[in-house]
C-alpha cells in the first residue's frame, strides 16, 4: 500500500497543474502565491488586458463539498481584499476578474474545472 502524499504536497501539485492548464489556455503568469496582510491569491494571470485572480482549490473527496463550493462568501471577500491590495501596491488600473480552478483526482493526475468570472466584486 502506498502512502498518500501530505496535503501540502498534493496542494502544490494541484496548483502546478492549474497553472499549466491555464497557460495552455493562453493565460500568462504574473505572480504566484501573492501575499499581503489580508490573505493570499494563488495565481495572478493575464488574459489580454485583463488581470485574472485565480483561486485554486483541490478536494480529494466530495465528502465535505466539492472544491468549487469551498470558495464561499467569506473566502470571496478575502480574495477581493487581497486583490485590491495587489492593485493598489502595483498602481494597477486595468480590468480584473476572479476565476476558480477546481481540481479533483482523475486517472493519472487531476481533472481541472475552470470557472471564469466565478464571482463579482461588490
Amino acid at each position: 500500500m502506498t502512502a498518500k502524499p501530505p496535503a501540502q504536497t498534493q496542494g502544490r501539485r494541484a496548483e502546478d497543474r492549474a497553472l499549466a492548464f491555464l497557460q495552455e489556455q493562453g493565460l500568462r503568469l504574473v505572480e504566484r502565491n501573492y501575499r499581503c496582510r489580508y490573505g493570499e491569491v494563488d495565481l495572478i494571470m493575464e488574459e489580454g488586458a485583463t488581470l485574472v485572480f485565480v483561486e485554486v482549490r483541490y478536494r480529494a473527496s466530495q465528502k465535505f463539498g466539492g472544491a468549487l463550493e469551498s470558495v464561499d462568501r467569506r473566502k470571496q471577500a478575502k480574495l477581493l481584499t487581497t486583490a485590491t491590495c495587489f492593485l493598489q501596491e502595483r498602481r494597477c488600473d486595468r480590468p480584473a476578474r476572479f476565476d476558480v480552478a477546481a481540481l479533483s483526482p482523475a486517472a493519472g493526475g487531476f481533472e481541472v474545472r475552470w470557472v471564469r468570472d466565478a464571482f463579482q466584486a461588490g
